[in-house]
């Protein structure tokens, strides 16, 4: 998601960054060196389906429907019995289609404060009569654009299709069909992965919690400000007993606490901010965190950061959509060696993410796609490879060398955004070799590689842990169902549900979740 769409629906299009860290303390990796992984098709993220429904219009841009009357959608045919039975209650995800080139994803929640997209519903009928709701938002030109679904089967439970009608003005103007899944997961396929075990649970007080990274017996986690009515913020938490965190300060600043990205080197806390660029702190004193300075210097979004060594990269969307490269040597004096920038064919696309290994930075350049550049000089960085596709937004990746082949693992951020494995030996060759689609409506996140595990937030599905050592075929060993529909501070926004991951290496998993918080999983 794009900085600038943080403020859509619920106010949370917060994006953490790849917490994927290696070091010299990760586990060997197995090098056999000689595997040659065969290439497989990229069908994108979002695989068209064409819903059979009864109600559908036969022209899509001369819709029959409108907004505000259920009975002007044709339900002859539909399983009304099973739609007026659906319970009146949860959170959905649904993708709603037009045609074959086009469709989007969008939330809604039935129970609790009836909403799409995050706003009241205008028209709410779910029950006895059918299913009915319309949802209401302004568009940038100040019109009232309506989205009406109207319930036409149920094919399994958590699921309902049917057909919408979109309105501007009150005039009907495309008509289609969508697809909606509740969000929880206690009908997924048995994928043969182990329940991971919940050591504990801490409410993050300031904003959205969106990464946490763990050094010192303390876990810092960062937050964005939660609309209008919560400002964003650091919240530090004393983890030296994991099962009993204490949350030890709480930081923010005037008019500047949209952070949405953390690292530590030594004494040095780094935070990436939407308006100041990255912000130091101090903890020798890991409990009291001691602002130093803000870089580069002036107004900039620094959204995500990664650490490699002495260098710190920061990655920009604006003003200029660019990696600032610092030297930490000194961890609490960053010094700013370069500013590295990709070519791009779109104004809007920026550096979301990047990871740096062995001499080269993988970067997730949003709609650019997943970009590879040398940067064993921080002042000549030329690209390598790049690996796009159509309707691409490259978000976090993980890069470790597996089998003797330099292996990424990456994500974007929409729905249907799954994870994708990547031989990347030959930056300017490179392939898919394997894949891990969840449900379509939903989104991947952030990811950590630890020798051969792969642990991934993603979002509603929760977190997963996959053993990679035959990376083309990732097997699903562990995971937790962190998403909680009915929990006070869910919303029925696309990014919900477990967003940033780290694992330090002392058994467990630190995870944030964007309504529970700080969350403590053992290790499986």
């Amino acid at each position: 998601m794009t900085s600038s769409l943080r403020l859509l629906g619920t106010g949370l299009f917060a994006c953490a960054l790849s917490l994927s860290g290696c070091s010299n303390s990760d586990p060997a990796v197995p090098d056999t060196g000689t595997w040659d992984p065969k290439p497989i098709v990229e069908r994108t993220d979002y695989v068209d389906e064409e819903l059979p429904e009864p109600c559908r219009e036969p022209n899509d841009t001369v819709p029959q429907a409108n907004c505000s009357d259920p009975t002007s959608f044709p339900l002859g045919g539909c399983d009304l019995d099973a739609v007026r039975a659906l319970e009146p209650s949860g959170v959905y995800q649904a993708i709603l289609r037009y045609n074959s080139a086009s469709a989007f994803g969008a939330g809604f929640r039935l129970d609790t404060t009836p909403s799409f997209l995050g706003r009241p519903l205008v028209h709410h009928q779910v029950g006895p009569q059918g299913f009915f709701i319309t949802g209401e938002l302004t568009t940038a030109s100040k019109k009232k654009q309506q989205y009406a679904l109207a319930g036409c089967r149920v094919p399994e439970p958590g699921h309902l299709t049917g057909c919408f009608v979109r309105c501007t003005d009150g005039v009907q103007e495309y008509a289609g069909t969508f697809h909606a899944q509740r969000m929880n997961l206690d009908r997924e396929a048995d994928t043969g992965a182990q329940p991971l075990r919940l050591v504990s649970e801490s409410a993050v007080p300031v904003g959205d919690p969106v990464d946490v990274y763990v050094t010192k017996a303390h876990a810092y986690v960062v937050s964005v400000p939660r609309g209008t009515e919560e400002d964003g913020g650091l919240s530090v938490f004393n983890v030296s007993d994991p099962a009993h965190p204490v949350l030890v300060t709480r930081v923010s600043l005037p008019n500047d606490n949209y952070w949405n990205g953390v690292w530590a080197k030594g004494d040095a806390l780094y935070v990436a901010s939407a308006d100041s660029g990255v912000i130091v702190f101090d903890i020798t004193n890991p409990a009291s965190p001691q602002y130093v300075r803000a870089l580069p210097g002036g107004a900039i979004d620094v959204h995500t950061v990664f650490v490699d060594g002495d260098r710190l990269y920061a990655m920009s969307p604006s003003p200029n959509g660019e990696t600032l490269l610092f030297d930490v040597a000194s961890p609490l004096e960053p010094r700013l060696l370069s500013r590295i920038s990709v070519p791009r064919e779109e104004a809007n696309s920026y550096p979301h993410d990047a990871f740096a290994y062995q001499d080269r930075l993988y970067v997730n350049h949003t709609t650019t796609g997943y970009v590879v550049l040398d940067v064993k000089r921080p002042d000549v960085t030329p690209v390598l490879g790049k690996y796009a596709f159509r309707g691409q937004y490259s978000h976090a990746n993980a890069v470790g060398t597996i089998q003797g082949r330099t292996i990424a693992f990456e994500g974007g951020e929409r729905s249907g955004a799954h994870l994708r494995v990547l031989d990347v030996t030959d930056p300017a060759r490179m392939k898919l070799i394997g894949e891990v689609r969840k449900r379509p409506q939903t989104s991947i996140h952030n990811m950590v590689l630890k020798g051969t595990r792969l642990y991934v937030a993603w979002y509603h599905e929760g977190v997963r842990v996959f053993d990679v050592a035959q990376p083309d075929q990732p097997k699903e060993i562990a995971a937790f169902d962190s998403f909680q529909e009915a929990h006070p501070r869910s919303t029925s926004s696309l990014y919900q549900g477990a967003i940033g991951i780290r694992v330090p290496g002392d058994g467990n998993i630190y995870v944030v979740d964007l309504s529970r918080g700080l969350l403590v999983l053992a290790e499986p």
